[in-house]
């Protein structure tokens, strides 16, 4: 395919300057540890359920144990200390979870030979869960060596979300037969700011569907259905982000999800999570995704939204490096990484389509190598359903010549209405005549050296690289960034935000056995 002539020095320096960037972050993350890490950690050793002795049965069992042990002991040393010295005496977790729902669990920080045993045996069983991911990760390759890929790229990604999980199944299977590739079930209305994960089936969402374990287990064994059917692999995408990001992490690695919503600011920006907690838990999610092969897609998409496509696009570039940064240090590989852009400069600007060619190109000249996820425009979508499914069908072409390598589907009712099946068919059908009428078309595209398209994207990229030396020169680099306003032109403060009470400072004999495991792998790949 052919790439933008970029000055390899200035894109070196770039990634030079993310790092820098993003290291007080790095340190921040290993420093500090969260409930919801606890929480993950003993979901990954299998403890499941809600009290059923709470009003409305829908605080789940780990939320009342790491409470329990948070009260009783700190969390500074960790859960898993506790909790496994608790065990000592024999029993399950789930017996240890109703004692702490009836009020008699004792727990105490061992010390000595008593720490060591509780050491070992989180290990065995956190190691357990970490197996039954690894086990996801395998059969999911032998899936995709039996059906088979989509026979090209860009993949075809479409929202599927009612609210209603036995809704959502027949809608996913029928948009896989009509040729999505991906399917997203968005979350319900609120469930990021949710400080812990529903359990069970759930047919009550609004404006998408909860992100829960039976969810996904119903949903990704229907795409499996469906993919035997068509005899190509249908890949599942959920979120992980919000308040239980590791938690839902581990949940989409127990239940073989594909890909997930992961981004390093998103929760901060536009659901105002502290950015501490935010950084803590975005790298335990990213160890576990990398451990389970699941392809992360960031949000920079969402800053073009709040701030003008033209103007700010070069903080889309620092974000999609500094996110390339962070899924690095945390073990992610470059297929992995889904790094978000957006076709969302105003169409009445002059130009608009070879400047939205300036800025894909940028994007895949930048990561050869990963599966950029290319959104469709929201922001200029007016009602007018014929201009919108123009409008789409030009994002259509943007991806195809510029080699995308997923493609969400945009709407023509955006901004009007839910989009109705009939809505998402019409969709499905202007993505798959560009794509198949552009064919290799990218193969005979080549911007001139020094036109308009070439000379934009090294605009683009020099002022992102401007931007990152100033973020870079700061102490505290991204998160003051993020402070002043740089992303999606929203300031939030470091000790603002919710669920800062959820951030405990690490102490010398903190033990963590899902991190452990987790990096130990990391520093073999």
């Amino acid at each position: 395919m052919s790439r933008l002539q970029l000055d390899q020095a200035l894109v070196a320096r770039a990634r030079e300057l993310a790092a820098r960037a993003a290291a007080p972050v790095v340190d921040l993350a290993v420093t500090y540890t969260t409930v919801s890490v606890e929480r993950a950690t003993l979901r990954l050793a299998g403890l499941t359920g809600t009290d059923p002795v709470d009003g409305d049965g829908e605080v789940p069992w780990v939320n009342r144990v790491v409470d329990a042990v948070r009260d009783q002991v700190g969390l500074e040393h960790g859960v898993a200390l506790p909790v496994w010295h608790a065990l000592g005496s024999g029993g399950t977790l789930q017996d240890l979870a109703e004692q702490v729902g009836a009020g008699t669990a004792r727990f105490t920080v061992p010390e000595g030979a008593a720490a060591e045993r509780a050491r070992e045996a989180s290990r065995a069983a956190v190691g357990a869960g970490i197996a039954r991911i690894d086990t996801n990760r395998a059969r999911r390759e032998e899936l995709v060596a039996t059906h088979g890929d989509p026979p090209r790229r860009p993949w075809i990604y479409l929202i599927v979300a009612t609210g209603d999980i036995h809704e959502d199944i027949p809608q996913a299977q029928a948009a896989a037969r009509a040729g999505a590739d991906v399917i997203a079930v968005i979350r319900s209305t609120g469930q990021s700011l949710l400080d812990y994960v529903p359990e069970g089936a759930t047919r009550t969402g609004y404006a998408g569907t909860y992100a829960t374990q039976e969810n996904f287990r119903l949903m990704r064994a229907a795409l499996d259905d469906v993919s035997a059917e068509l005899g190509r692999y249908v890949r599942l995408t959920n979120y992980a982000s919000g308040l239980c990001m590791p938690e839902i992490a581990v949940l989409a690695g127990l239940e073989r999800l594909d890909m997930m919503l992961n981004d390093a600011m998103y929760g901060i920006l536009f659901r105002d999570i502290n950015p501490h907690r935010t950084f803590v838990d975005q790298r335990f999610s990213r160890m576990v995704h990398a451990r389970a092969g699941i392809i992360i897609n960031t949000g920079e998409d969402n800053y073009l939204t709040t701030a003008d496509a033209v103007d700010e696009a070069h903080t889309v570039t620092v974000s999609q490096l500094l996110n390339e940064r962070l899924a690095h240090e945390a073990g992610l590989e470059d297929w992995q990484l889904g790094l978000g852009h957006a076709f969302e400069i105003d169409p009445a600007v002059p130009e608009s389509f070879r400047l939205e060619l300036a800025h894909a190109l940028l994007a895949r000249g930048l990561f050869p190598d990963a599966p950029l996820k290319w959104m469709p425009p929201t922001k200029h979508m007016t009602g007018d359903v014929f201009r919108g499914y123009l409008l789409d069908g030009f994002f259509n072409l943007a991806g195809a010549l510029t080699g995308q390598g997923i493609l969400l589907v945009g709407m023509m009712t955006e901004a009007v209405v839910t989009p109705w099946l009939s809505d998402r068919d019409l969709a499905l059908r202007n993505v798959r005549y560009v794509l198949e009428a552009a064919g290799n078309l990218h193969e005979d595209f080549a911007p001139q050296p020094g036109g308009f398209i070439d000379r934009r994207a090294h605009t683009v990229l020099t002022e992102a690289v401007e931007l990152l030396e100033r973020i870079a020169a700061h102490p505290q680099g991204l998160i003051q960034a993020i402070a002043d306003g740089t992303f999606g032109i929203t300031k939030r403060s470091p000790d603002g935000g919710k669920g800062l009470d959820g951030v405990v400072r690490k102490a010398a004999d903190h033990f963590d056995p899902a991190t452990e495991l987790l990096t130990r792998e990391v520093s073999r790949a």
